[in-house]
């Protein structure tokens, strides 16, 4: 894939949504609150907007923005064949740890015909973690979350992190 290009989004429940430049990209939707069925929609919108054409929900109701985005897609092909270059793949990870969703954007989230190598992680929640989620995305891109001795499904996620901090 190359040199892979990770953009960190804060995104608060019911914020405004900032502008993104429209290029061919893999988004990971982190959902941390609930969200109004409206803004999530005009958050999906937006999505399909950017040139996402591999979008992968985690969290609270994540499968909810699966479909949304599918319906944001078919919104905007006015409801006929979608093509290649406007397809976009959605997958939801309910109930898994998130270092494997980072996994799962590596090794699995590609376009048969475009290189995708800008991840954008759009973080909904009321609190910004950018750091903690740049850490993780990391740690995982290392390997070192599946080079550990014990499980490390079994450590908490400040524990990986400082795994990560000592390696350095």
């Amino acid at each position: 894939m190359g040199e892979e290009v990770v953009e960190y989004v804060h995104l608060p429940a019911g914020s405004d949504l900032s502008h993104i430049t429209r290029q061919p990209r893999r988004m990971m939707v982190l959902v941390g609150q609930d969200c109004e069925a409206d803004w999530q929609e005009r958050v999906s919108d937006w999505i399909v907007e950017s040139g996402c054409l591999y979008m992968m929900a985690w969290g609270r109701d994540c499968t909810s923005w699966d479909d949304s985005v599918d319906y944001a897609m078919h919104r905007k092909a006015g409801y006929a064949d979608v093509s290649d270059d406007n397809f976009v793949m959605t997958t939801w990870h309910d109930g898994e740890p998130l270092h494997e969703v980072f996994f799962f954007a590596r090794m699995c989230a590609f376009h048969p015909e475009f290189a995708l190598p800008t991840l954008t992680i759009v973080d909904i929640r009321a609190e910004a973690r950018e750091a903690a989620i740049l850490a993780l995305h990391e740690a995982e891109s290392a390997g070192l979350l599946e080079d550990a001795f014990e499980n490390p499904r079994n450590r908490s996620l400040v524990d990986r992190l400082k795994i990560l901090v000592r390696t350095k």
